[in-house]
């Protein structure tokens, strides 16, 4: 979540024919197409709504890598392609009209392998060059319910497009039969950069098997990723590796295993410290100061605009903040009109762990509100609760999550810090168990099931002494 912290959202672009720039995180692959202005149209709201564009020179470099040969192998290499790096720890990739791609870190470090990672380009370099952008439907998905209560609750209709337009969504989903035509095309391509064709179905089971991973958490989650626009099923695992069969039989073409993770080493993983890092069922921001817990059964999302929470059965949270001006009491902020249905004589003044704080409850259309406001310094941080069902666990849950917002003593602010991969290499006598032992911002009951899906692994899977492997550590 960014609170009074601006966070970078516009990369370098450059050009490149045969030589690939490699220090920056935007590039124009060289070309031309009509369909650009709208890519261009909007590419700042999806570089926004994924906390900006993420650099890292390694990272950059393996990108970059593979998009060349992909760009020269692709049914259309005139083709332009800008190509982004997204600083969000979703598992995710697409691509706009005119050539715009984007992937996230958060897949770049699910991936083990450069063909993985090119993959997915190729998959997504197959929509732009068959033209599936003009037959995309407009509309947004991601984060719905926490979209709803900002959009019922807040009657400032400026503050409203910019929550909506700037919340996590997945784009607008191609149809199946484009989806399974961007997979035939996406092998092939691969298969002509010289890249490992099985690479497709590996990584798609892998990302499904992260899929399973996140939803652990709570019973759904609205945080869109790749398996959201892209349905992962066996059927088409199977397609994709009878797509790989007609080109040779497994074990042919480049994986490039070594020098891709070699380039992920030190790479961020996770949330971006400047918004905050979700550990557990906290939430705890370092340059804040501030932290809070919500109750058992809520997943917590963390996005550069809010962080979001939700208990899978129709309960929502968002928790932001705003400014406040000095002069202006938190009594008198609530009723400034930014708020539908507020019920007047619901507000109450309190304080909560020594902090200023006013609650007060909202209906609109058919749902009821929970509203908390609590006060440090210049700053108003706000949580808002939604449900059709105010029930006494509805009511329970707000007052939990409320009361345990505080400020963190310095220890625990030292103490903070982010997490990264970290790429070693498998000695005599090291194990699965004995690797995961190693991860850190990980439940202790979990590291196994992270170790061994992050290295495309099983649980009892023999390591090979040398092997490279990503670990996750602070």
């Amino acid at each position: 979540m960014a609170v009074l912290i601006g966070v970078a959202l516009a990369g370098c672009q450059l050009t490149s024919s045969s030589n690939i720039p490699l220090n920056n995180n935007s590039r124009v692959f060289f070309g031309g197409n009509p369909d650009a202005s709208i890519g261009a149209r909007e590419h700042p709201r999806v570089v926004a709504g994924y906390g900006g564009v993420y650099k890292n020179a390694g990272a950059e470099e393996a990108v970059a890598k593979a998009v060349g040969r992909l760009v020269a192998a692709s049914d259309d290499p005139s083709q332009a392609y800008k190509l982004t790096i997204l600083n969000s720890p979703a598992v995710n990739a697409f691509a706009l009209p005119g050539g715009y791609l984007y992937v996230t870190r958060g897949l770049l470090a699910l991936a083990n392998d450069s063909s993985e990672m090119a993959a997915v380009l190729a998959h997504e370099m197959a929509h732009v060059t068959a033209h599936h952008g003009a037959a995309r439907q407009q509309r947004e998905e991601a984060a719905a319910l926490a979209s709803k209560v900002v959009t019922n609750i807040v009657d400032d209709p400026a503050e409203v497009e910019a929550a909506v337009a700037s919340s996590q969504r997945s784009l607008a989903r191609f149809t199946q039969a484009q989806e399974l035509q961007a997979d035939s095309i996406g092998v092939r391509t691969l298969a002509r950069a010289g890249y490992d064709p099985y690479a497709a179905a590996r990584f798609l089971e892998s990302m499904g098997r992260f899929s399973k991973y996140m939803s652990a958490r709570a019973d759904s989650s609205s945080a869109p990723d790749f398996l959201s626009t892209h349905p992962n099923t066996p059927n088409r695992v199977a397609r994709a590796i009878r797509e790989a069969r007609q080109i040779g039989a497994p074990g042919i073409g480049v994986q490039d295993r070594d020098d891709y993770l070699s380039k992920l080493d030190g790479m961020l993983f996770g949330d971006d410290p400047l918004q905050g890092f979700v550990r557990g069922q906290s939430f705890l921001h370092k340059a804040l100061g501030i932290g809070f817990t919500v109750p058992k059964g809520f997943a917590l999302e963390n996005t550069p605009q809010a962080v979001l929470a939700s208990d899978g059965k129709g309960t929502a949270l968002r928790f932001d903040g705003a400014d406040l001006k000095q002069s202006e009491s938190l009594s008198e902020y609530i009723n400034t009109g930014w708020i539908n249905g507020l019920v007047e004589s619901s507000i109450r003044n309190t304080t909560v762990n020594g902090l200023p704080a006013v609650t007060a409850t909202a209906l609109a259309e058919g749902w009821s509100f929970r509203i908390g406001l609590v006060r440090k310094g210049s700053t108003v941080y706000r949580f808002i609760l939604a449900t059709r069902d105010p029930s006494e666990g509805f009511l329970s849950a707000f007052e939990e999550t409320l009361t345990s917002f505080r400020q963190l003593s310095p220890t625990e602010q030292a103490r903070l810090r982010p997490l990264s991969l970290r790429v070693v290499k498998v000695r005599a006598g090291d194990t699965v168990h004995s690797l995961a032992r190693r991860m850190s911002g990980v439940a202790p009951s979990r590291r196994v099931e992270l170790f061994t899906l992050m290295n495309g692994l099983t649980a009892n899977k023999q390591l090979r002494v040398g092997q490279a492997v990503k670990l996750v550590v602070d």
